[in-house]
């Protein structure tokens, strides 16, 4: 980092005072649990904060600075090298959930209101408990609300896509924000046009009228399933999406890559789109991993895998996805 980008960093950090903290480690925050520090972690407690982190990163950080929103870093790589630019997590404030009066009786539809920072196995439990349908799906997706608005994360046959109506968000580097329907997020599979200094605040979605006792006993079959068939662990979930025809695990696997280690990271044996990282691993490795899994399913399946997870601080600094040639990813 040249003299005038570390002393941009310093001024930043010195005027947010305590929401700022210079080199933080960024690996703990993730669910791989490897990787260095962010030049600058901002954390925003609740939304009275977040006016003036909005002004203070307007006026001091300018658009060639790197901003990369953290949320439970379960689909997160962070280099080793770590982040030279801003991370920013969201505090216990936006940690909270408001589901429709029971019965539903008065409201137009059903609708759940869910701050960004909401755990999705925390929301779809409540969700359960409360008697409401819909969002069982989300207790297998470890992720926050924000997070998965912004990828479109989904499992068991559902996603973003199809339950969430709308969402609020502002611009960390600017003015713009606002509570949009779900058309403007150009969904994809497991993609999103929200940008890198967008910063999810809260989702409104969808909900039916349920029976608690039959959603408990749906949220304990998905748990017993993912058990079952996926890895725990120091891992990012799924690490490749699934191109068209074939699940990419199963593209792995054929490649004979099941159980494959490179330095401090493995293919899972259990499931082979799972990558996992020693304790105390290099996220260098694990990234390496996932390079030498696209190149031999690609010569032995003539398949360009793209990764599903995102790669933070790696190639001096650049933020973005490992994409296969038709540029699929997200």
């Amino acid at each position: 980092m040249v003299d005038t980008e570390r002393d941009r960093y310093d001024a930043l950090a010195a005027a947010l005072g305590a929401r700022a903290t210079r080199h933080a480690p960024l690996g703990p925050l993730t669910t791989y649990g490897v990787g260095g520090p962010a030049a600058v972690l901002v954390e925003i407690e609740g939304p009275d904060d977040l006016p003036a982190v909005r002004a203070v990163l307007a006026e001091r950080a300018g658009g060639d600075v790197p901003v990369c929103v953290v949320g439970r870093g379960s689909n997160l790589l962070v280099a080793d090298a770590g982040f030279d630019g801003i991370a920013v997590r969201l505090g216990r404030g936006f940690t909270w959930a408001r589901f429709p009066a029971p019965g539903g009786e008065g409201l137009p539809d059903y609708t759940v209101r869910v701050g960004a920072s909401t755990p999705l196995p925390v929301l779809a439990r409540q969700a359960a408990e409360a008697g409401w349908a819909g969002l069982t799906w989300a207790v297998g997706v470890p992720g926050s609300v924000g997070g998965a608005v912004r990828m479109n994360a989904g499992g068991h046959g559902a996603d973003m896509a199809g339950c969430l109506l709308r969402y609020t968000w502002v611009d960390l580097l600017g003015e713009a924000g606002g509570t949009d329907d779900v058309a403007r997020l150009a969904y994809g599979y497991r993609s999103s046009s929200v940008g890198a200094a967008e910063l999810v605040v809260e989702a409104e979605l969808a909900v039916t009228p349920g029976d608690a006792v039959a959603e408990q006993a749906a949220l304990s079959s998905i748990v017993r399933w993912r058990r079952l068939h996926q890895p725990g662990g120091s891992n990012a979930g799924s690490v490749f999406t699934n191109p068209p025809g074939e699940p990419a695990g199963k593209l792995i696997e054929e490649a004979g890559l099941k159980g494959f280690r490179m330095g401090t990271a493995h293919v899972s044996e259990k499931h082979a789109n799972f990558i996992q990282a020693d304790k105390g691993g290099r996220a260098d490795d694990v990234r390496a991993l996932m390079e030498h899994v696209r190149r031999l399913v690609l010569a032995h399946c003539g398949v360009s895998l793209s990764a599903e997870v995102r790669l933070l601080g790696f190639e001096e600094g650049k933020t973005g996805p490992m994409v296969g040639a038709d540029g699929g990813g997200k």
